[in-house]
């Protein structure tokens, strides 16, 4: 079906979404029947991605509408007319920041069960629910990942992630439902009533740092911090261009909104340089956005040729 075409990134994140929701639907179905409380973390988890997911999907949609100039109405247009790049950082720091606060309010669930004497549960259907979920994670994750070879989407590189910890956390359900079911009937029985709560406080330890860098970077991009690399690469460029054409200096404003780069170079001319035409200008216009690169849709490229350094600061 095109609407779950791998080779796009709206398909590969409508087939995340899918999946997701399946998984959210069998682990509170499976929590309630086994009664426990890291299986329904775990389909509460997967909710929580489920939605963000729609929203990716929705700014994805958004952002490809714009720089394709097909399917977004003419008021869109006009309300948003530099575009929808800046929502992508806010998603995935809103996405970031909701998975870490799920993950410490079930850390806090954990360790109060543990404080309480544990909770009894039914061994058997948690270990039908982790074998399922486990196998449907690594093959979604690893679809994902190859798709994202062509893709490159950080919408999707953050999925394919997402995946990875989901199945890291049910891989660890399983070990330790399977050590619970096999202490069943034997000296070591006690344990058993610890054993969920034990493994959620596990595995929450272990994944509430991991999006962290997500919504670092979100927030950076947020806040228009200036990458380090491309700032140098644009300072080289423009240093040249001065030097080769005999421009006074020059001053750069550059950012990262998302996947966007958005790039503002003014090149102050001497008072005394010789007049150029309105083509003349633009061939050099051309020849900067030339030396920069990476020219396609999701760059924002405006060059400035000005003698009043005031226009520039």
């Amino acid at each position: 079906m095109r609407s779950f075409d791998l080779s796009d990134e709206s398909g590969v994140l409508r087939t995340s979404i899918a999946v997701t929701l399946v998984i959210a639907g069998l682990g509170i179905g499976f929590g309630l029947m086994s009664g426990s409380f890291s299986i329904m973390f775990d389909g509460i988890y997967a909710l929580v991605d489920a939605s963000m997911s729609l929203l990716s999907l929705l700014v994805v949609n958004l952002i490809t509408s714009f720089v394709s100039s097909k399917g977004l109405s003419r008021k869109l247009r006009e309300r948003f007319s530099v575009g929808f790049w800046h929502l992508e950082p806010m998603v995935l720091g809103v996405n970031g920041t909701l998975l870490i606060g799920v993950a410490v309010y079930a850390l806090v669930n954990a360790i109060s069960s543990l404080l309480e004497g544990g909770r009894e549960l039914e061994f058997g259907w948690a270990i039908v629910y982790a074998v399922i979920t486990l196998v449907a994670c690594v093959a979604t994750a690893i679809v994902e990942a190859r798709a994202n070879r062509r893709i490159g989407s950080d919408f999707v590189r953050l999925d394919v992630r997402g995946w990875i910890m989901s199945a890291g956390i049910t891989a660890a359900l399983l070990v330790a439902f399977s050590l619970g079911y096999l202490v069943q009937g034997t000296s070591w029985e006690s344990i058993s009533p610890y054993i969920d709560p034990a493994v959620l406080a596990v595995v929450c330890v272990i994944i509430i740092p991991l999006p962290i860098s997500t919504v670092r970077r979100a927030l950076a991009d947020i806040f228009l911090v200036t990458p380090s690399a491309l700032k140098q690469h644009v300072d080289q460029v423009a240093q040249a261009f001065v030097q080769q054409h005999g421009f006074t200096t020059y001053r750069a404003y550059i950012a990262r909104v998302g996947r966007s780069r958005e790039i503002e170079l003014y090149f102050i001319v001497p008072a005394d340089a010789h007049p150029r035409t309105i083509g003349e200008w633009d061939a050099l216009r051309n020849e900067v956005s030339d030396l920069l690169g990476d020219e396609g849709p999701h760059r924002w490229l405006t060059v400035v040729f000005t003698g009043d350094l005031e226009w520039a600061d």
